[in-house]
């Protein structure tokens, strides 16, 4: 168990010094077994941060995000937070100017996450393989930017299948309906 624990620790190490090194826009930290964004990142990248703009942190085991996350890595324009156990963000990632694509498929929301409607840059959302239930029409309607959101296996409401263009602005990727039982 320590063995696979410290294997983990430092592959994470590598990638992030590998981004560092290189200088490069990406964080791949991605099926790195993740309960937390490792603390000693912040610091072991303070010179490069505001040059990440896409980071993945997709099939890890997050079950929240903090506020210094999104601070810190304040220019980003793609985030992968995919196969998580995530079901809120922090009303910090309003301040995410850049963010132009988000992937929190396959997490834990029951409802759609609102700050999310607050970023202007949004194009793409993805929320496939959630919770949710409700999702709030009348923000999205104004989300000038955005171009598709995907809520395909989540258990929406019907009034969300009755958002069709020129209604929303946006592709609306839904789930077929399911039949309804013969009696």
């Amino acid at each position: 168990m320590q063995k696979r624990m410290g294997e983990a620790v430092a592959r994470v190490a590598r990638k992030v010094n590998d981004t560092v090194e290189n200088k490069t826009d990406s964080l791949d930290l991605a099926n790195c077994k993740l309960m937390t964004f490792p603390i000693g990142i912040y610091k072991a990248m303070r010179s490069v941060t505001e040059g990440i703009h896409h980071i993945s942190l997709a099939n890890n085991e997050l079950k929240s995000l903090t506020s210094r996350f999104v601070t810190t890595f304040s220019q980003l324009r793609e985030l992968n937070l995919a196969g998580n156990y995530l079901h809120r963000l922090p009303e910090e990632v309003t301040s995410l100017l850049h963010l132009r694509a988000i992937n929190l498929s396959r997490n834990r929301f029951r409802r759609f996450p609102e700050p999310l409607a607050a970023v202007t840059a949004l194009e793409t959302i993805d929320l496939e393989e959630n919770e949710i239930t409700e999702v709030p029409v009348e923000k999205l309607a104004t989300m000038a930017s955005l171009r598709s959101l995907n809520l395909r296996a989540n258990p929406v409401g019907p009034e969300v299948r009755l958002l069709v263009r020129p209604l929303v602005p946006f592709d609306l990727l839904l789930s077929p309906e399911e039949p309804v039982p013969k009696a």
